[in-house]
């Protein structure tokens, strides 16, 4: 039987100690979701603490970052399911994030209402979702391309 911590690590702490691993060790985020065995996208949001990762995927991480004594407790932490959204602003002040907030506010109801004109009155899905980020090359500047889906949900009537 392993030996049960008195105190758990918190998502941010654990946040905390992999950012410092991954940057003194010299390892990408496709390093260390290669090392997972899972998609890139999904293993960040959970090393940043927005997803939990299965056990067998949790340890490899914490095995691929050489976290030392600390690393049962990153383990654990990755396993743990999170408090999505947590913010201490109601609009982050990071630019890019805050272009992203920024794109909702004036494309949001635009792609709402495209979306019910295709599939009906629903919503798309963040949990049966996937996320790609991809570099295209433009002669004016590289372009970031983010593509998601997410499985459409109807609304029931009743």
């Amino acid at each position: 039987m392993s030996e049960i911590p008195t105190k758990l690590m918190s998502k941010i702490e654990m946040t905390e100690l992999i950012m410092a691993a991954k940057f003194i060790n010299k390892k990408s985020w496709k390093e260390i979701s290669a090392a997972a065995g899972m998609s890139e996208v999904f293993v960040v949001s959970a090393c940043l603490g927005q997803n939990s990762l299965p056990e067998e995927a949790a340890v490899k991480v914490a095995s691929f970052l050489d976290l030392g004594n600390r690393a049962k407790d990153v383990e654990i932490a990755l396993q743990l399911p999170p408090k999505k959204g947590q913010e201490a602003e109601a609009v982050s002040k990071d630019p890019l994030i805050y272009r992203f907030h920024e794109i909702i506010y004036v494309y949001g109801d635009t792609i709402k209402e495209l979306i019910h004109e295709e599939f009906g009155d629903g919503i798309m899905s963040a949990i049966d979702f996937d996320l790609k980020i991809d570099r295209v090359e433009n002669p004016k500047g590289d372009r970031v391309l983010v593509s998601m889906t997410g499985k459409f949900l109807k609304y029931n009537q009743w």
